[in-house]
C-alpha cells in the first residue's frame, strides 16, 4: 500500500492519507471537502461551487497518482442536505463522461467544517 499526497489538494486533517494506492490496481481517494488548497477556505457560493472544488481536489490527487477522473469507477457523494442533489448533480455531470462511474449519494447530518458536500472516489489504474 502506498500513500498518495499532493499540495494541489488540501492536506489531510487527521490520521489518514489523501489517497492510497492499494497495489492491486485500485486507488482510493479520501473524501474531499470543498477546500481551496490555495486559500484553505471554501469557495464563495453554494453547493455548485463546493461540488466543483471537491471534484477539482479529487482530480488533483488522482493526477498525483498518474490517473484522472476518467479512471474513476465509483464515487460516493455526501450531502448536508438532499435538497441540493440536483444542483450537485448538474456540476458533477460536467466532470464525468460515459461510461459514468457507479455512484452513491447520501444525505448526512453534518459534514466537517460545515461543508455542503464531500466526495470520495475509487479509481482503477488498469
Amino acid at each position: 500500500m502506498t500513500s498518495i499526497e499532493t499540495t494541489k489538494a488540501p492536506g489531510a486533517i487527521g490520521p489518514y492519507s489523501q489517497a492510497v494506492d492499494s497495489g492491486a490496481g485500485l486507488v482510493f481517494v479520501s473524501g474531499q471537502l470543498p477546500i481551496d488548497p490555495s486559500t484553505g477556505a471554501f469557495p464563495e457560493g453554494g453547493v455548485k461551487d463546493q461540488t466543483r472544488q471537491s471534484l477539482l481536489n479529487a482530480s488533483a490527487i488522482l493526477e498525483a497518482a498518474g490517473l484522472s477522473l476518467a479512471s474513476v469507477v465509483k464515487t460516493t457523494v455526501f450531502l448536508a442536505d438532499m435538497a441540493d442533489f440536483a444542483a450537485m448533480n448538474e456540476v458533477y455531470a460536467q466532470f464525468f463522461k460515459a461510461p459514468f462511474p457507479a455512484r452513491s449519494a447520501v444525505a448526512v447530518k453534518t459534514l466537517p467544517k460545515g461543508a455542503l458536500v464531500e466526495i470520495e472516489c475509487i479509481a482503477t489504474a488498469k
